[in-house]
């Protein structure tokens, strides 16, 4: 391909995800026109000023709540159809709020109600979008569309709450929240005209509770995701504070009204749309550990020069450059997270980044508002560019790794073996053994591989895995682990990614004599109490019986 199809706007020569993209924008758009209304709404029918608080806390509760159950849902199932379940329940709610609310019914509590559920349908929604991204461009393209979501989400929040407030005061909430519910028919259609073809399930699906622990072992025995995660809850804590605060800087340190807000917004949406532009080009001649480094130290630099400023235009200045960084910072730790993780898991991964985005954020939120409370608005500026900056110098033990030429696609090498006994999928628990020959020169070595062998086969579901050496016969040695069941055990090594083969070969060469090391799989039973004479037939058969090598 040449550079014209190499570009910050690649990702739109696909139509599926151009159309995807332009429909999304404009739900993005309903929604930040629903939380204008739903939060003057509360205004006018509330008596306490808390409760136009809790608007917010309702719509991003649930993407900490459901983030993980959602990106099961999306690795389980076809996310096409994930995605419009979830834009469908939206829409529901979106006009039982619309009629509720032109009809006079709504109540503070109901307000708030309908609100979390909107944002249930939203958390669903979230995991499943971002890892269909992938299937709707090729790998090379995934950064710069991962670039355009974020630029689409910061224009639609820059511009949306104006558009908001426009509807409500011409024609009053009920409308804002119609508006809503007509920008979801648009992503509907886009969805369901949509020819994907979801890999076919050669196995059953794992239960809803074992996928969310299979997602978050994943992520933990995974270093790329887990550093990843760790930089992210740093930036979403300290980037909170100028995102939170920015109403009180336009009041208070710029000293202006509404439409000071509305340009304050709009400096940083014009700085997001400008850092998606950038983020192409920068990828191609610094790595992402550099381009978060130099991201994450703009955005404290804009922070540190908005506590210090009382001039519109310099304020907006720093704004548009922490727009720039906030994307690129995102951006590039959401492509880290989607290319560290293989298809099966990758929804899961996403969601655990997610939670951890917005976890940091909801919490870094309420700590600048109570330093700011104590101690003023610079203080807590300050501070929170302190936060970042130390997110920096974690980069130093956590940097980020370069993702793009891991190959995560399935090895598909191995084949369920046949075995002696008859067992049901749901029989175990199984315990594996496989022994090696090694020479004593190459123990060093056999130790590092299986270091990393012990991640992967941990990280893919096995169980009590340990390392034995025959006292007897010294270059023995037996890799042993467990499996909870026969499924368990076959899913585990239907796991094996490209990359993983390395370290399998890496292994297999440090082994001596022409035979492969030698798999044993064992089953095991519990012994039991007989009565006196023969033994039965049945019970006469050893209790754990090795099987053939496939």
């Amino acid at each position: 391909m040449n550079s014209r199809h190499h570009s910050a706007l690649s990702p739109f020569g696909h139509p599926i995800f151009r159309a995807v993209w332009i429909a999304n924008l404009g739900s993005q758009f309903g929604g930040m026109i629903q939380a204008v209304g739903a939060s003057w709404m509360m205004l006018s029918i509330a008596a306490s000023p808390d409760m136009v608080t809790l608007v917010q806390a309702a719509t991003t509760l649930p993407i900490v709540m459901f983030a993980l159950v959602a990106g099961a849902l999306a690795d389980s199932f076809d996310r096409r159809k994930v995605m419009i379940a979830a834009q469908v329940f939206m829409l529901v709610v979106s006009a039982a709020l619309a009629a509720c609310a032109y009809l006079g019914l709504i109540t503070p509590w109901l307000l708030l109600l309908l609100t979390f559920f909107i944002g249930c349908g939203a958390a669903f929604n979230g995991p499943a979008w971002q890892a269909s991204v992938a299937e709707m461009v090729p790998r090379e393209d995934l950064p710069s569309a991962v670039a355009l979501n974020s630029m689409g989400f910061n224009v639609a929040r820059s511009v949306g709450p104006a558009i908001g407030g426009l509807i409500v005061a011409a024609a009053g909430a009920a409308a804002a929240f119609a508006v809503n519910a007509i920008t979801y028919i648009g992503i509907i259609f886009v969805l369901g005209r949509w020819r994907y073809s979801a890999e076919h399930r050669v196995l059953p699906r794992e239960r809803l509770g074992m996928a969310m622990l299979a997602g978050i072992r994943y992520v933990a025995m995974s270093p790329n995701i887990k550093s990843t995660l760790l930089r992210g809850l740093v930036f979403g804590t300290g980037a909170s504070a100028l995102i939170a605060l920015m109403p009180l800087i336009a009041r208070d340190l710029i000293g202006g009204d509404s439409v000071t807000y509305g340009l304050l917004l709009g400096a940083f949406g014009a700085g997001a749309v400008s850092g998606a532009f950038s983020a192409h080009r920068l990828r191609q001649s610094l790595s992402n550990e550099m381009i978060a480094r130099c991201a994450i130290v703009a955005f404290a630099v804009a922070t540190t020069v908005t506590a210090f400023s009382s001039l519109l235009l310099l304020t907006m200045a720093a704004l548009l450059l922490s727009g720039a960084g906030w994307v690129l910072v995102l951006s590039t730790f959401n492509v880290t997270v989607q290319t560290s993780a293989p298809r099966w898991v990758v929804g899961r991964a996403l969601s655990l980044y997610q939670m951890v985005i917005f976890g940091g954020m909801a919490g870094g939120s309420w700590l600048w508002g109570l330093v700011t409370g104590q101690s003023g608005m610079a203080p807590a500026l300050l501070l929170s560019a302190g936060v970042l900056l130390g997110g920096v110098a974690l980069g130093r033990r956590f940097a980020l790794p370069q993702t793009e030429e891991l190959n995560l696609d399935l090895l598909r090498r191995w084949q369920e073996p046949e075995i002696a006994l008859s067992i049901e999928p749901r029989s175990g628990p199984v315990v594996v053994t496989i022994e090696y020959r090694i020479r004593e020169e190459d123990v060093l070595e056999f130790l590092s591989a299986m270091a990393d062998r012990k991640r992967i086969r941990r990280r893919d579901g096995a169980r009590r895995w340990s390392l034995l050496r025959d006292l007897s016969e010294p270059d023995l040695w037996i890799e042993r682990y467990h499996s909870p069941t026969w499924l368990d055990y076959v899913r585990q090594n239907q796991r094996v990614t490209q990359d993983d083969a390395a370290v399998w070969e890496r292994i297999h060469a440090l082994h001596l004599g022409p035979e492969k090391p030698r798999v044993r799989r064992l089953i095991e039973r519990q012994t039991a109490t007989l009565p006196a004479g023969p033994a039965p037939r049945e019970l006469a058969e050893p209790l754990t019986d090795p099987a053939r090598l496939s």
